[in-house]
């Protein structure tokens, strides 16, 4: 058994989810993807994989087994570059996740930077308003909003966000700005769904402080929630980045800045400490530059 091409056939079965899109992808036929699988689990003693007619997904023992078969290959990629001429220059695929409005508004451009000074990258960014398993979903890197809490994955700190309520000038003229979270109670919110929370959390004397919110708007998606507030319907709690153009625009305003609960790390998150490809290690850097220098990041 050829091990590496094992491993190599193994992790392509675990990104792709399918034994034949693995061959697929592999440029082999399915008899031999199922022969190596087999030939690998029948070398290590375990099964890697629970099949069924209609779907397969890894064991606990696959999970581990694909961590450290990923580093095995990231080694090689790192050693086959190191022999090349060009070794320092990054290249080959690269696939970055963030969340859809901060991916669009910092993100995005900051990877269309980096692809125009790495011209043999290639780069895809993929925009998600949830938590992204890095390692299930074949992704590289990943910018993080809030507390990490997957141990597996190393994460650099870039900064911290504020969570804020804001209202445009005219919503306060007409209902008076609020002095207290409490004030809230009564007043129109627009209020953003993906939490699933009702309440709004902030913090008074050291302590958490939950006041529940309603209103005649909820919206899914931060964007629409934002015009709202802009449009003069109601108060909006948003992280810092999110209203910051609308906020230096005097579009909208800031109230309750002293009742604001502990701002939210943001990080990028990488699996495995060591034996990075040099591309990753390379964007990893360059996106560590790029949001480093956002005043909104501690706005």
């Amino acid at each position: 058994m050829d091990k590496l091409k094992a491993m190599q056939c193994f992790v392509r079965i675990a990104d792709t989810g399918s034994l034949t899109a693995a061959a697929q992808a592999l440029g082999s036929s399915l008899p031999a993807v199922v022969r190596s699988l087999a030939a690998l689990e029948a070398h290590l003693g375990v099964r890697l994989f629970n099949r069924t007619t209609r779907r397969i997904s890894l064991t606990e023992e696959g999970k581990r087994h694909l961590d450290s078969c990923r580093q095995v290959l990231a080694a090689l990629d790192d050693a086959e570059a190191a022999l090349r001429a060009d070794a320092s220059e990054p290249s080959g695929q690269l696939t970055i996740t963030a969340p859809v409005l901060f991916g669009q508004m910092y993100v995005a451009p900051a990877v269309t930077r980096f692809v125009q000074r790495h011209r043999q990258m290639r780069c895809s960014l993929v925009l998600l308003d949830r938590v992204v398993n890095l390692l299930e979903e074949g992704i590289d890197v990943g910018i993080r909003i809030g507390t990490l809490e997957d141990s597996s994955l190393v994460a650099q700190p870039l900064g911290q966000l504020r969570r804020m309520v804001v209202a445009s000038p005219a919503f306060l003229r007409r209902h008076g700005t609020p002095q207290h979270p409490k004030d809230l109670r009564q007043a129109n919110c627009v209020r953003f769904m993906a939490g699933g929370s009702t309440g709004w959390t902030f913090h008074e004397n050291g302590k958490a402080l939950q006041v529940p919110v309603s209103g005649n708007l909820d919206f899914n998606h931060v964007a629409p929630a934002v015009e709202a507030c802009v449009a003069g319907l109601g108060f909006g709690r948003f992280i810092s980045y999110q209203v910051a153009p609308f906020l230096a625009q005097k579009k909208l305003q800031l109230v309750l800045e002293d009742f604001e609960p502990t701002p939210r790390p943001i990080s990028v998150i990488y699996p495995h400490a060591r034996l990075l490809p040099a591309r990753t290690r390379a964007f990893i850097e360059a996106i560590k530059g790029e949001l480093a220098s956002l005043n909104t990041l501690n706005a």
